[in-house]
């Protein structure tokens, strides 16, 4: 009997971060990381793929509206319902263009808000299948890859005019004799990372301080603050990270969309004295040419933003318009790996380095698949590149990053990381865990 998908399942998981103010910034005081959780149940097959009855993915938010996209997870994935498993491996960008292509859904979108959360959900457990069956990881799955299947991974109707599909092919295969160097030596040292633990704005200074010290003492060289609340109490809170830290570690600050044009400007002038990296999200995640003033004002601080963009349109802008130095993109903000690829492909394409947001609820799991693919076969570089790392709610996954001093190791398992533990989501099930259990999120 042909293997194929028979149910689709979806799962409303909340964590109650905002008790701690983990997570907290200017734009988001009291954060409860959360996921729309997907589990593809798969039926039926030879005797390899009934062994693989599941593939697990989902999309991250922060507590109220995580029932939405679960709810939009539930209407994509009911059209993969009935679908042979082969078909949908065997052709993974032609199954992410069938969720896309649902026009009744799309006008609710297109390709954004918790549509687009939805199939990222969806997406990605597709994914995690496609490495079960494989058994490899995410990562190496996609490193495996042919330059020609790469690129047919992509949607490029929108993209054309900023790299063709025949000059990603390319850049591929220009790229492709050294996989196997590069393959092996991410192997060895790990991928660059950078914490942003110790920098949460709801923390006071001494928590500050005593985070900054242990970010030096674990051996991080990259360190991030959150800002953009209060311009005095930033200075104060850079100044202390920048004297614990030295002059030899990054320093990155990030505004989570707090600022306008003007004032995020103003901001960082008045912090150009602690030496900043990077500036990340100063302004509305949807004002590219804001973005591209900001980043021609503050030079050589670099704007990083990418988090909320949408999709791949908008990378393609922020580039074009050279509005960003730092690439940022986002595991499930994005429609999922396919989506991610394109922006893989463009940021390339431009020159500009990608460092993924993480953090959250298994952000982490899954960015570290998409920058170890990234520098094993499409930018083939490390350099000014670090993955963002928070050390929260790693325990409730099967297969968790692993850290060693400032770098993530490379994951082994097959799949993309992302299956959370059936009791993790028993217990925080919201609203009916028992975390939850008499309480209002």
């Amino acid at each position: 009997m042909t293997a194929r998908i028979v149910g689709v399942e979806t799962i409303d998981v909340r964590f109650p971060t905002s008790r701690d103010l983990d997570g907290s910034d200017a734009m988001n005081e009291a954060p409860d990381y959360s996921a729309a959780y997907v589990v593809l149940h798969v039926a039926g097959g030879d005797k390899h793929t009934s062994e693989v009855t599941e593939g697990h993915g989902f999309t991250f938010t922060i507590g109220r509206g995580n029932d939405l996209a679960v709810a939009a997870a539930r209407a994509i994935g009911e059209r993969a319902v009935g679908m042979s498993v082969a078909e949908i491996v065997g052709d993974l960008g032609g199954f992410s263009r069938h969720l896309l292509g649902d026009s009744q859904l799309r006008w609710l979108g297109p390709d954004k808000g918790a549509i687009h959360l939805g199939t990222a959900a969806v997406v990605n457990a597709a994914w995690d299948l496609a490495g079960k069956l494989a058994g490899k990881p995410v990562w190496k799955l996609l490193s495996d890859l042919s330059p020609r299947q790469l690129v047919d991974l992509v949607d490029w109707r929108y993209l054309k005019d900023a790299l063709t599909p025949d000059a990603a092919l390319e850049m591929l295969e220009a790229r492709a004799p050294g996989r196997a160097e590069r393959e092996a030596l991410v192997r060895r040292q790990g991928y660059p990372a950078y914490t942003t633990s110790a920098g949460w704005l709801g923390y006071d200074d001494a928590k500050l301080t005593r985070l900054c010290q242990e970010a030096v003492e674990q051996g991080w060289d990259a360190v991030k603050l959150k800002v953009g609340a209060d311009l005095a109490d930033d200075v104060r809170r850079c100044r202390i990270a920048r004297k614990i830290i030295g002059p030899g570690r990054r320093l990155m600050i990030d505004a989570n969309q707090t600022l306008g044009v003007e004032e995020a400007i103003a901001w960082m002038d008045a912090l150009a004295e602690c030496d900043i990296w990077w500036f990340e999200e100063p302004t509305s995640p949807d004002d590219i040419l804001g973005h591209a003033a900001i980043a021609r004002s503050i030079a050589p601080t670099h704007v990083a933003t990418g988090e909320h963009a949408h999709n791949a349109v908008m990378f393609k802008q922020f580039l074009q318009a050279e509005a960003i130095g730092i690439c940022q993109i986002d595991a499930c903000r994005l429609g999922g790996v396919n989506e991610a690829v394109a922006a893989l492909l463009l940021a390339a394409a431009h020159g500009v380095p990608v460092c993924p947001h993480a953090g959250g609820v298994g952000l982490c799991e899954l960015v570290q698949h998409l920058s170890i693919f990234d520098y094993i076969a499409v930018s083939a570089s490390m350099e000014d590149r670090v993955i963002e790392y928070v050390d929260h709610l790693h325990e409730h996954f099967h297969d968790p990053v692993r850290i060693r001093g400032s770098r993530y190791l490379v994951p082994e398992a097959p799949g993309y990381s992302a299956q959370i533990r059936r009791e993790t989501l028993r217990d925080h099930r919201y609203p009916d865990g028992p975390v939850w259990a008499g309480m209002t999120s």
